[in-house]
């Protein structure tokens, strides 16, 4: 049975930090990409960081520079680093992982920047 676990979230003030992580089991075939994606308007879900099997990435202009995103292939986790919150950054984050056997998604962590 796969399984796919999103875990950090929480409530952090604007400027402030947190780490998000997403463990996948399960997955029998290759994982190649591995990303992170979050609801926008208008969009069902808009990209905010990914990594590929050879550990190429890609961010949103919007979190370029803030955000780092990185992975663990033993473990199979894939890990988000986000620094410098800002409110419009408060959203559910969804772990997404492509694989020889499909494509899965997490049930979401929630992420919030309030003062």
């Amino acid at each position: 049975q796969v399984q796919v676990v999103e875990s950090g979230g929480g409530l952090v003030q604007p400027g402030g930090s947190l780490r998000l992580s997403c463990a996948a089991s399960g997955i029998s075939f290759r994982i190649y990409d591995m990303g992170w994606y979050r609801p926008a308007p208008g969009k069902q879900r808009e990209l905010v960081a990914t990594i590929t099997l050879g550990g190429r990435t890609t961010y949103a202009g919007s979190v370029k520079g803030r955000f780092t995103i990185s992975r663990d292939y033993a473990k199979n986790t894939v890990y988000l680093q986000m620094n410098s919150l800002k409110p419009e950054d408060t959203a559910v984050y969804y772990c997404n992982i492509e694989s020889g056997q499909g494509d899965y998604w997490g049930q979401g962590t929630q992420v919030t920047v309030s003062s």
